[in-house]
């Protein structure tokens, strides 16, 4: 079954709220640090969210309590089993569109087309402009309080914030469970056949085929990328960056060339991944000398642009935390890269379901735009 058939075109979201709520953090002291001063448990352990002088501004701010009570003085001794909360003030978060299309939709999964731009879940600078935001909103809304106990829309598989297209999120715990291993059995299959040939589609629950705009001229139509990639230490990025890296996890692209531009010197292609590592499309594609055109961080051979993992700016921002990093990050956007088609065994029925996003124009082949252009002209 297609989306064509299933869903008609949908579109929901509603704008942002000038802030966002904040956050709030609880840790319960363990007799290991306890007698240390609240400055040095906050600077030792959450070392990645501030520097040392940027949470002593969140301690004389009143922003972390012990016990239920405010501290303010960083060297109060802290004791075992004490429980700590410390309060992010709310802020306002980077411009995001709101908008998402419903793709498909039934009583099990529902299938979005997210804009590039917009984080799928939250982190970082992004807790409430994310896509779960929206699908929490929209939960309410459409359902009782009854209901809504037993629907649990969340995306299920991962989808950079730049790109865009489908994204499948279940609706119920059941779902949830069986498109998550669907996921999970692609990527582990990569890993034990790893020293073979890519195992046959047919094999899968799901299949997954992107579009990219890459730098560059491929040389062959097709090419079959079984890089691994793994993590390295990056400023910036608290649980460090996935590279291409010989002693990484395995993973799998299958590439076509649809369409090869010589004077811009561009190559259109079609993308299907066998596994899903973490940026794989943009790492393996710039591991073989052609990086996704615009992106900012990934260059030839899969490795980050800038790479001084020595340097880290010690300066804070208004909140305490530090500035946001100089060098390109992960949710950097610019690049063109779309979720296209997405082929799956409906968790319920085993019914085979099809679904598709629109492209983007700059995606498109030259004979696709011309087919657009002639179905808006009659």
């Amino acid at each position: 079954m297609s989306n064509d058939s299933q869903t008609q075109s949908l579109v929901f979201g509603l704008p942002w709220l000038e802030l966002n709520d904040g956050l709030f953090y609880d840790d319960v002291i363990k007799p290991s640090d306890s007698e240390l001063t609240l400055i040095e448990f906050y600077s030792s352990k959450y070392k990645n969210s501030a520097p040392s002088q940027g949470w002593l501004q969140r301690i004389q701010n009143g922003q972390i309590s012990v016990d239920g009570r405010v501290v303010r003085d960083p060297n109060t001794i802290l004791r075992g089993r004490s429980e700590l909360v410390y309060h992010r003030l709310p802020w306002k978060e980077p411009d995001a569109p709101h908008a998402l299309e419903v793709l498909y939709e039934d009583d099990d999964m529902i299938a979005l087309n997210k804009p590039s731009g917009l984080q799928v879940l939250p982190g970082g600078l992004f807790q409430q402009r994310t896509v779960l935001t929206q699908l929490s909103w929209r939960m309410r809304k459409q359902t009782s309080s009854l209901a809504s106990q037993e629907s649990h829309p969340v995306p299920v598989h991962r989808l950079g914030r730049g790109t865009s297209g489908i994204l499948l999120c279940a609706k119920t715990k059941a779902a949830k469970t069986c498109l998550a291993a669907y996921f999970a059995d692609g990527t582990s299959l990569i890993g034990a056949n790893s020293n073979r040939k890519m195992q046959p589609s047919c094999t899968r629950k799901i299949s997954k085929i992107y579009r990219a705009l890459v730098t560059g001229i491929l040389g062959e139509d097709k090419v079959v990328i079984n890089q691994p990639i793994g993590i390295v230490q990056y400023p910036g990025v608290a649980k460090g960056l996935y590279v291409a890296s010989p002693s990484g996890k395995p993973a799998l692209s299958k590439v076509e060339v649809l369409e090869k531009d010589e004077q811009q010197n561009h190559t259109l292609v079609q993308v299907q991944i066998e596994s899903g590592r973490p940026h794989q499309i943009r790492i393996h594609l710039s591991f073989i000398g052609h990086p996704l055109l615009g992106d900012p961080l990934y260059i030839a051979g899969g490795q980050p642009r800038c790479f001084d993992s020595e340097f880290v700016d010690e300066n804070y921002a208004q909140d305490g935390g530090y500035q946001r990093p100089v060098n390109p990050v992960p949710g950097d956007c610019g690049y063109y890269l779309h979720a296209h088609r997405l082929l799956l065994s409906h968790p319920t029925t085993d019914e085979i379901i099809n679904i598709t996003a629109p492209l983007p124009p700059v995606l498109q082949t030259q004979d696709e735009v011309r087919r657009s252009r002639e179905s808006q002209s009659i």
